[in-house]
């Protein structure tokens, strides 16, 4: 593949060993004897450096202010607001912004503000294992609606869907867009079909859409709320900057609410674990640094991503056969098929981690449905992934 000149660097191989990286320890707690310069593929965050803009930004930032509690300003409500029209043409109002510590406290809020304890919450699955936990935990009905998969494409299965929502009790369903770990960007007509079959059941829909801007080429993301002036007012949109500019750690949940009386049964919910729209002082300045300034680290990122899905595509079609990769429409999350080896998960985890030091999510952790799959984290360096799909061939060619 040709080198690309660029201005941003995403070829610089990070060691974030001893730095309390999350996915770097469980690394090393699943196999205490891992080579140096092994680099974990699981959890979502990059193995890029920040955007110079944010780290910069942040610096000054440091010597401007003092680091207590802070409440949004109208910039950052502009920033947020401005960043969803300009990318998908929907016109949210900044008093229909909730800002949280994190997406999945709002998840959970939303839960419980939507769904009585024991009444029903749609999920399609297999899907981020937080959704799952989150209704259990908190008291709810879990109805699984899992998706079709055929010949390695995912569809959603709207007979059951209906059937689903047709449920006295089925109050909610959570939908996730782009679909993690399958990889799906709901197109606009398959939205519209959800949709309506909410509005006719009334049942509300939360819509995580934290990986909307990581789209691949010859795709196109439809937020659910810019689909009809009536799904948006029976939805609640979850945004973050999060996947898009590397900032997991900032903990900033960006939560759209149109409709006022969902929005303060909303409210009600978060203002019994947190305050409403207090995050660390430094998260409301790196939101707004992310959506007015990194544009075009952003474009240089998801040039970056689709030239790591090329390569690996091409690598397994012509290496390792055995192993269909399912088309990556959006994330950086590529699902990985690995069910013609027929092992059941603790013998493909052993061989993944223990043989071939690769150390992915395992699809089981994402529902019955994910079994013999993994999801493989591609945002890294090209070296770093190529080192990788060598050493799962080594391996594999033993189990032929």
């Amino acid at each position: 593949m040709n080198k690309t000149h660029r201005t941003y660097d995403f070829e610089t191989i990070l060691d974030r060993s001893g730095t309390g990286s999350v996915k770097w320890e469980q690394m090393k707690s699943d196999n205490p004897n891992v080579e140096e310069g092994i680099v974990p593929f699981s959890i979502a965050d990059m193995e890029f450096k920040n955007p110079p803009e944010i780290t910069e930004g942040l610096k000054a930032c440091l010597d401007e202010i003092v680091l207590g509690y802070q409440t949004p300003e109208d910039s950052y409500r502009t920033a947020v607001t401005s960043w969803v029209k300009r990318r998908y043409g929907w016109e949210a109002r900044p008093e229909w912004l909730i800002n949280t510590i994190g997406v999945i406290n709002a998840f959970s809020c939303g839960i419980r503000a939507f769904a009585g304890e024991g009444e029903g919450v749609i999920l399609m699955t297999p899907v981020y294992p937080p959704f799952a936990e989150g209704i259990c935990k908190n008291g709810r009905k879990l109805y699984r609606c899992p998706l079709i998969c055929q010949d390695g494409t995912y569809t959603i299965n709207f007979t059951l869907l209906e059937q689903l929502a047709e449920k006295p009790d089925c109050r909610l369903l959570i939908l996730c867009n782009p679909h993690n770990p399958v990889g799906r960007v709901w197109t606009r007509e398959e939205l519209m079909r959800v949709g309506e079959i909410c509005l006719k059941n009334n049942v509300f829909v939360i819509s995580d859409e934290v990986h909307c801007d990581i789209i691949m080429e010859g795709y196109k993301f439809t937020s659910f709320a810019s689909v009809s002036e009536e799904f948006a007012e029976n939805c609640m949109i979850c945004l973050s900057p999060g996947k898009t500019f590397n900032l997991a750690g900032i903990k900033s949940g960006c939560i759209f609410v149109r409709n006022g009386e969902r929005r303060s049964a909303l409210l009600d919910e978060i203002s019994k674990v947190l305050h409403p729209n207090w995050l660390p002082a430094l998260s409301y300045r790196a939101v707004e640094i992310a959506y007015t300034k990194c544009d075009a680290w952003m474009g240089e990122m998801l040039a970056v991503l689709n030239e790591n899905k090329e390569m690996l595509v091409q690598f397994l079609n012509e290496r390792l056969p055995k192993v269909r990769p399912v088309e990556m429409e959006g994330t950086y999350l590529q699902w990985l098929d690995f069910r013609a080896y027929g092992w059941d998960i603790k013998e493909q985890e052993r061989i993944m981690q223990q043989e071939a030091q690769l150390f992915f999510d395992e699809g089981y952790r994402f529902g019955e449905e994910g079994e013999g799959f993994e999801r493989m984290n591609l945002a890294c360096p090209k070296a770093v992934l190529l080192k990788a799909l060598e050493r799962l061939e080594t391996v594999l060619r033993r189990y032929e």
